[in-house]
């Protein structure tokens, strides 16, 4: 295992690397229609039991160990944060969502409250629904 990883981290983060999906970057030429296109493809990703045990394990790794921390953000997060970005700089624009909004902070956000309900379920709608309402609410005019 050492002859070709320097660490268990990087094992590890081979190993979500080779479950992960492609970074999607919607253009529909719609805010909205984009926004469930990149929640399609989290609910996806994490909506199943593989998933819910791979990020389990994902924020267990990374609050013990920053390395680990360090190489997901870089090969995971960070490519989905700039996707997202770009679909909120085309937003802007279009004219679909005010110009001073930071598209990192509501990446960051979103990723946490996603996280969340993925431990505690809304109860009264679909987490799909929940989280567009939730960027709804963070991306009003």
């Amino acid at each position: 295992m050492y002859r070709w990883y320097n660490s268990k981290e990087e094992l590890v983060a081979d190993a979500i690397e080779s479950l992960r999906q492609d970074v999607v970057l919607p253009e529909t030429g719609n805010l909205w229609k984009d926004i469930d296109a990149l929640i399609e493809s989290a609910a996806q990703i994490t909506l199943n039991p593989l998933g819910r045990q791979t990020v389990a394990s994902i924020v267990s790794t990374a609050s013990n160990h920053p390395r680990f921390a360090e190489i997901y953000w870089t090969k995971y997060l960070q490519p989905r944060r700039q996707a997202f970005s770009i679909v909120l700089e085309r937003a802007k624009k279009r004219g679909e969502i005010q110009a001073d909004i930071d598209p990192n902070l509501v990446f960051d956000t979103i990723s946490g409250i996603m996280l969340y309900t993925l431990i505690f379920p809304p109860a009264n709608e679909s987490w799909e629904t929940y989280i567009r309402r939730v960027l709804t609410f963070l991306l009003r005019s």
